[in-house]
């Protein structure tokens, strides 16, 4: 099943798509008759308490950045104020001058999750959608660190929706598309940590609640995004993440309406 999150008639809620049509999850909304696609809003497709993703997770692109290859999967954070949804634009900041796709797997969480086996894992997963772990390349670099790196502003792309059937995680086509020219092409089955591996270690070092989204990695092939591109991440199975990138920055009232 295909869920998204949709706004309609002032409500924001979730609704599984058919077709040209979705319907309305919860009963007590009183939208009880399908409702055209055209006439809904697409929001972000969660908004996580936490966005935890998981550095160097494909060797090949381990290697195109120098990086030494883990031996247990390593951690870090984007805020929340990242997620955008399909279709919205990402902002490069004027503070940098070299913005990176990664178009990556993500993991949504649909119970409050701690201290995982691994054999338990797929109880506690909701779904998977696609992700881009937009990222300033210059100031990883120079700052030696992922914090403002990957966390301005629009620098989540999320969506389209959440795939709740996806029966081998581990082994799905993933590309990353800028203009039509393909600048990542691999498979999940190239994962260092696979899915249920990053979800279990993940467990145990945070509660996962929720909504919370693991991103599990990039393969080899990031490159620069720049104004006036158009950035999708294709996953087999799962969906297609586009945005638009544009150097221009959003009002505060026009972001504010797209990240609810």
């Amino acid at each position: 099943m295909r869920i998204l999150r949709v706004q309609y008639r002032g409500r924001i809620f979730y609704a599984a798509l058919h077709d040209d049509h979705v319907i309305c999850l919860n009963k007590e909304l009183g939208f009880p008759d399908p409702i055209p696609l055209r006439e809904v809003g697409v929001m972000p497709t969660v908004m996580p308490s936490k966005i935890v993703c998981a550095a160097v997770n494909y060797r090949a692109h381990g290697e195109e950045l120098g990086h030494d290859l883990p031996e247990e999967p390593r951690l870090f954070l984007k805020p929340p104020s990242s997620v955008i949804a399909s279709g919205q634009a990402i902002v490069l900041p004027p503070d940098s001058e070299r913005v990176d796709h990664e178009g990556e797997l993500a993991v949504v969480i649909g119970r409050t999750a701690r201290n995982l086996r691994e054999s338990e894992v797929d109880a506690y997963v909701f779904g998977y959608t696609c992700a881009n772990d937009v990222t300033a390349r210059d100031l990883q670099r120079r700052d030696g660190l992922f914090g403002r790196a990957k966390g301005f502003d629009t620098f989540c792309p999320i969506g389209p929706w959440i795939e709740t059937e996806v029966p081998d995680p581990d082994n799905l086509a993933i590309r990353t598309v800028v203009n039509d020219t393909v600048r990542q092409s691999s498979s999940t089955a190239a994962m260092i940590f696979p899915v249920r591996t990053l979800v279990s270690f993940v467990s145990r070092v945070m509660t996962l609640n929720p909504g919370d989204v693991i991103l599990t990695g990039t393969p080899e092939g990031v490159g620069p995004l720049r104004d006036g591109d158009e950035v999708r991440v294709e996953i087999e199975g799962v969906g297609m993440l586009i945005n638009p990138v544009t150097a221009s920055a959003q009002t505060d009232a026009a972001f504010e309406a797209g990240v609810q």
